[in-house]
């Protein structure tokens, strides 16, 4: 289910600001306790304290929940999603389930085929005490059929495209009517849980001076008020004082919002579900993981924070200082993205051969092993073996199809036309299109040598990537490492495909956010389909299109392994280890446990202090 959706994830992920890591349950080789299975600490509870929680290396820019295509920052669904929740809420406890207690529907009926979908509001308010209805569904919907590609997390052909008629029985009943059957897991959970309710009665305008009115109901209304609202959402000084973002119908409420990335949150007083127990959460920014371990030593100013990997041998003493730790899967996938479009290396990256040759010189196994000590997902194709196992194909739980091999790199690269220099520059030798030269659009003399840029903040990404241009330099593939900050390196990747790849946003070779987070039904639409939302390298294969759609519209355990196992061999993206999350919280501090995955612990309104 997608709660965070798949955005560009700094080294945490849209979603997954406090657990700002990886995944699995108790992998590693240290005393770090499962957070799945733990039970949160019984105890008398006191009402109100001011719990603050770390945020490392990026932070929000935008509040309005339907952001622009343009706007691929992961961290806003952190900052909006306790205002905001979505239609259907994912994550219960540490179960990979739909909570039915935090989302906003009551029942999902699927009839005709499951074809119709029959939606059920529960009777909430929003937070100026007017009640949560349909109209504010039918809001999201017509705003989004006129905007629709001005959407963020926008799945093409998806809703609102795939929906021929919307009715409105009554104020708490939707019925939605399809343009097709689809899987009901895969609808549920990959596009009813991308749709927040919009309180119409407070939004439906075209400026701030403007009446609110029933303007979205033509297409000219609809592209106006989205405007406005993408215009106000983009205000950073607004964030925390403009009305708009005030009514809400999530536990929290905005409180104040600064540039550097600090915020807070009070409770909504009017929410409609179980009552925020504590007076106040902050979100607490640090620029990397040193400031902030340095301020969990202090044991006085943070509350809740990411044990950064390199700093496991910290555990033991932070507990004797008073806080508790566990780990927690975290649906996704750690990944480097290959730009195919990019005017000097895009002809490289496009060959097949190049990716095999590339991921088989990753050590996969020694990075979980000495950067992560133990903690971290294998890394071995597009399904997480360890966060979401029930979806792993056997040929990834076997290790995938490209295990550490640089005698296997190096033979394909020369079987494909290439004077390979390990230690040095490999360089094009047979030009061509044949099957034993370079490929297309390779120039005699042409070397394998890309930049990779990726997010700054956290040390062991930063070990990771030079083990990795360590390694790939066995075959003479040369990697100039480039670490930025998030916010800095997502405003210069682009989107890029045979389209459209201008130079202004198509510069970059190699990308990695930091790890890319999965819904509950992790089939890949959106990530490696034609035109995807997170397809920024342009990747686009139409029998990966035609494996990914068979998981959409049927329920076969075997499609879906073969889509995966063919996404895991095609290599859209390269295939890293994923770091567990490790969270570290004050033991007093009851509700924390078990981690919900999908929600990166944003759970606050669960917590409480005990006396």
């Amino acid at each position: 289910m997608r709660v965070v959706q798949g955005l560009r994830a700094a080294a945490t992920a849209t979603a997954l600001a406090i657990v700002a890591v990886g995944c699995t349950a108790g992998g590693g080789n240290g005393p770090i306790g499962n957070g799945e299975s733990a039970g949160a600490k019984k105890g008398p509870v006191k009402q109100g304290g001011t719990v603050t929680i770390a945020q490392v290396g990026a932070q929000p820019d935008f509040v309005f929940p339907l952001a622009p295509a343009t706007n691929q920052n992961g961290w806003n669904v952190n900052l909006t999603q306790p205002l905001w929740p979505f239609l259907v809420y994912a994550g219960d406890g540490a179960q990979s389930v739909v909570n039915k207690d935090k989302s906003l529907f009551s029942s999902l009926v699927y009839a005709n085929g499951d074809k119709r979908i029959t939606i059920t509001l529960k009777s909430w308010n929003w937070s100026d005490g007017q009640p949560v209805t349909s109209r504010d569904f039918t809001f999201v919907y017509t705003l989004l059929k006129a905007n629709a590609s001005n959407w963020n997390a926008h799945l093409v052909g998806l809703f609102p495209e795939d929906v021929s008629k919307v009715s409105t029985p009554d104020a708490h009943t939707v019925v939605l009517d399809l343009t097709q059957a689809y899987n009901p897991d895969f609808y549920t959970d990959d596009v009813l849980s991308t749709i927040p309710l919009l309180p119409q009665h407070a939004w439906d305008k075209t400026s701030a001076s403007a009446a609110v009115g029933d303007n979205d109901t033509t297409t000219a209304g609809a592209k106006a008020v989205y405007a406005y609202l993408q215009k106000e959402g983009a205000r950073t000084t607004g964030f925390a004082t403009n009305p708009l973002w005030q009514v809400v119908d999530g536990p929290w409420k905005l409180s104040e919002f600064r540039s550097n990335g600090y915020y807070s949150y009070l409770p909504n007083t009017h929410y409609s579900a179980t009552k925020p127990t504590v007076d106040k959460v902050v979100i607490s920014p640090f620029t990397s993981d040193t400031p902030e371990i340095n301020a969990l030593r202090s044991g006085s100013s943070l509350d809740v924070a990411s044990l950064p990997l390199n700093d496991i041998k910290q555990a033991q003493a932070l507990e004797s200082s008073g806080y508790s730790i566990a780990s927690v899967p975290i649906p996704g996938v750690a990944e480097i993205q290959p730009n195919l479009y990019n005017s000097e290396v895009g002809a490289l990256l496009q060959q097949l051969y190049v990716r095999q040759a590339m991921e088989y010189l990753i050590d996969r196994p020694q990075i979980v092993a000495k950067i992560y000590n133990g903690y971290a997902d294998p890394g071995n194709g597009p399904v997480p073996v360890k966060a979401t196992g029930a979806w792993a194909s056997p040929l990834e739980r076997a290790g995938g199809p490209y295990p550490y091999d640089p005698a296997k790199a190096k033979a394909l690269l020369q079987a494909h036309g290439w004077n390979v220099v390990p230690g040095g520059t490999t360089t094009c030798a047979s030009p061509g299109t044949g099957s034993a030269q370079c490929g297309a659009g390779i120039g005699a003399g042409q070397a394998l040598t890309f930049n990779l840029a990726y997010s700054s903040g956290r040390a062991t990404t930063d070990v990771q990537n030079a083990a990795i241009k360590s390694s790939e330099a066995q075959a003479g593939i040369t990697l100039n490492l480039k670490s930025e900050p998030f916010n800095t390196l997502i405003s210069t990747i682009g989107t890029c495909t045979a389209a459209s790849h201008p130079a202004s946003s198509c510069g970059w070779q190699l990308a990695e956010f930091g790890y890319q987070p999965y819904p509950l039904y992790p089939n890949g639409t959106g990530f490696f389909d034609t035109g995807g939302s997170n397809n920024s390298g342009g990747y686009s294969d139409p029998k990966m299109d035609q494996l990914i759609k068979a998981t959409e519209y049927g329920s076969s355990a075997q499609a879906f392994i073969d889509y995966e196992d063919y996404a895991a061999q095609q290599l859209p993206w390269l295939w890293l280890p994923l770091r567990e999350g490790i969270m570290v919280y004050r033991t007093k501090l009851q509700g924390v446990v078990p981690l919900n995955p999908f929600s990166g612990g944003q759970n606050f309104e669960d917590w409480a202090y005990t006396s």
